[in-house]
């Protein structure tokens, strides 16, 4: 029998430290000779990114003495950013974005081969000509930074930079041929996004340069070009949306298998991919409908699909190795690990970081909701029960609820397992995960749905998500709370601001004022609002009418906000000037500061310290006694 106890304040065992530290982040994986590589990101080493290798005896090996950390910043973003040519290891480091070389199985330190000043990303190996070729980001302070693919001399004696590829805005995904011939890579220009217009590119490699640079795909502008990939007989393929959904094309036969899914995610990093080469004619590869993630094995030849059933739901970062497919896999009730698959079934997990140390029966089972919004527009949603073993709510009560408004705001959510939604669940709220208009995962169409709109039909999403729990009476209308990240955390002080839906919020570094943030912000996204608002300044007005600080009359419920002192994405003046606002009005709100985190917090004492604070706040504004 459980006992029964107010929701929203039942005692619980995932506590902010397992939170923060059970779920190490695994991305980048590679394949090179016997070995496979992946990157781990470690909250508890103050957010260090371990390069990390299995070697083909199935020993696990750390590659990266402390106090060296794989992270690129260019786009600020980052990704893949190491490369391995014979048994030697080049990487960007975090602190200085140099790139180092480490001689793998030796006791020597990693040293640098680049001068401090050009961020890289991207590494890719040319062994014909002794070189690496990356993406280079050039900051002078004066003028917006500069992109270009670069190709870095490895010859000890001379190492020294040289343009191969300039003139775009951006670029990605330098790729080169098996045998060695060609060069391929994406471009795209302002006002554009990778997920809005994107062009394809090739040129032969004659020695150090490049010649007969010719366009793939994207010539119309209305397409968005994801992993360019080469096949083991260097054959061209990559994945493209002209026809409303994502996917996978010859660049010399066109389409491989038209399906209403998703077979990439928006380019926000460096390296993503969710297709590889199992052989000339096999491909191992990931897609996603209604936000649940599936994995298969495409036949070139006959256009066949082979689906793997299995028992995760969120899949990433695919590679193949050894004749298998690998990627980072999770599910509802299992932590991101790295899995191998064949084409007949699942091996064993390969490798897990993390040991879930909770009873299945405190984890909540997420429920895939689809409800009308305006317009009678369909949007998907996880909704999360409050779940505990041991306590249930009170009769006649129900459960305060808060929404989740995903970042990007070209983003998704998804229903692996994620901690930090159970860690509120399990004391008693309830918990709405909205992939509102503009996610990505439901087409072009869907994804472009907020443009011109953002402030608006991201809001409308969040309402009406909450209006189809209330009337099917599965949480409280007078407990609604939001929270948001970055572009979420504007989801987040928009719907406080221009709705009465909601009567408490948390900002983590949101946006409060758009014509700061379109003034104030790094190179990757400082067109984004031209497409999400309108151009700037000429849609001054409209910038004005959906920024929150302008309208600070009409929010009137109390907020958090946590904000990354060294934040270049959302600098921390956004907060500060809301912060400052309300507490004018007399609003009840909090402003809690990191002053060593920038845009997202990546060490573990600080996770801590922000979800401790958010569960003092709400249980401070609803009167919510904490029963541990």
């Amino acid at each position: 029998m459980k006992t029964k106890q107010a929701y929203g304040t039942w005692p619980s065992t995932i506590s902010p430290e397992q939170v923060s530290s059970a779920t190490p982040r695994l991305a980048c994986l590679q394949s090179h000779g016997q070995r496979l590589f992946w990157v781990e990101s470690r909250p508890l080493e103050a957010g260090r990114n371990v390069i990390v290798s299995l070697t083909e005896e199935g020993f696990i090996e750390d590659l990266l003495p402390t106090p060296f950390s794989h992270y690129s910043r260019v786009h600020e973003y980052g990704g893949m950013a190491y490369a391995l040519l014979e048994n030697t290891l080049y990487f960007v480091n975090a602190s200085d974005q140099r790139i180092y070389r480490l001689d793998i199985g030796s006791d020597q330190q990693p040293t640098a081969i680049t001068d401090t000043g050009p961020r890289f990303a991207d590494l890719i190996v040319d062994s014909a000509n002794n070189r690496l070729i990356a993406v280079c980001e050039q900051h002078n302070g004066q003028t917006e930074a500069e992109n270009y693919l670069v190709g870095i001399s490895l010859d000890k004696d001379n190492l020294q930079l040289q343009r191969l590829v300039s003139g775009a805005d951006f670029y990605a995904y330098p790729r080169i041929s098996p045998n060695g011939k060609t060069l391929c890579w994406i471009e795209w220009h302002h006002p554009h996004m990778p997920w809005d217009s994107t062009q394809l590119w090739r040129a032969d490699i004659q020695g150090n340069s490049l010649s007969k640079k010719r366009l793939v795909a994207g010539a119309d502008g209305n397409e968005a070009i994801f992993q360019p990939q080469w096949s083991p007989d260097n054959q061209l393929y990559y994945v493209s949306d002209r026809n409303n959904w994502w996917n996978i094309y010859s660049a010399d036969s066109g389409i491989v298998l038209d399906m209403p899914a998703e077979f990439a995610t928006p380019l926000w990093q460096f390296g993503m991919s969710t297709y590889d080469f199992i052989d000339a004619n096999t491909i191992a590869c990931l897609w996603t409908q209604q936000a649940v993630w599936h994995c298969g094995f495409l036949d070139i030849t006959t256009g066949k699909m082979s689906a793997v059933d299995c028992h995760y739901s969120a899949m990433q970062a695919v590679c193949c190795h050894g004749g298998r497919l690998y990627m980072v896999a999770g599910a509802p009730n299992i932590a991101d690990c790295i899995i191998a698959v064949c084409q007949q079934e699942i091996s064993a997990s390969v490798y897990a970081p993390s040991t879930l140390d909770i009873e299945s029966d405190n984890l909540a089972t997420p429920e895939s909701i689809c409800f009308p919004t305006a317009n009678d527009k369909l949007v998907q949603a996880f909704f999360y029960p409050p779940t505990h073993n041991q306590y249930q709510g009170n009769d006649k009560e129900l459960p305060p609820v808060i929404a989740i408004c995903h970042g990007g705001p070209t983003g998704a959510t998804d229903c692996s397992l994620n901690l930090k939604i159970q860690y509120w669940t399990n004391r008693g709220f309830a918990v709405v995960d909205i992939n509102y208009r503009g996610s990505t995962g439901f087409g072009r169409d869907y994804r472009h749905a907020l443009a011109g709109a953002w402030g608006i039909a991201d809001v409308e999403d969040t309402q009406y998500a909450i209006n189809y729990l209330v009337a099917q009476q599965k949480v409280d209308a007078d407990r609604c709370i939001i929270r948001g990240s970055s572009a979420g955390g504007y989801t987040v002080l928009s719907a406080l601001t221009f709705t009465d839906t909601f009567k408490a919020g948390a900002s983590l570094y949101g946006i409060g004022d758009l014509e700061t943030l379109v003034s104030d912000t790094h190179k990757f996204e400082s067109r984004y609002l031209d497409k999400l608002v309108g151009p700037y300044p000429e849609q001054q007005q409209i910038y004005k009418e959906r920024s929150p600080i302008h309208h600070i009359d009409q929010l009137n419920c109390p907020v958090i906000f946590l904000q990354g002192l060294e934040d270049k994405v959302v600098p921390p003046n956004q907060a500060e000037m809301m912060v400052e606002s309300l507490q004018k009005k007399g609003i009840d709100v909090v402003y809690i500061k990191f002053p060593d985190e920038g845009h997202g917090f990546r060490k573990s004492e600080n996770i801590i310290r922000a979800m401790e604070a958010e569960l003092a706040f709400y249980s401070d504004i609803f009167n919510l006694k904490q029963g541990g």
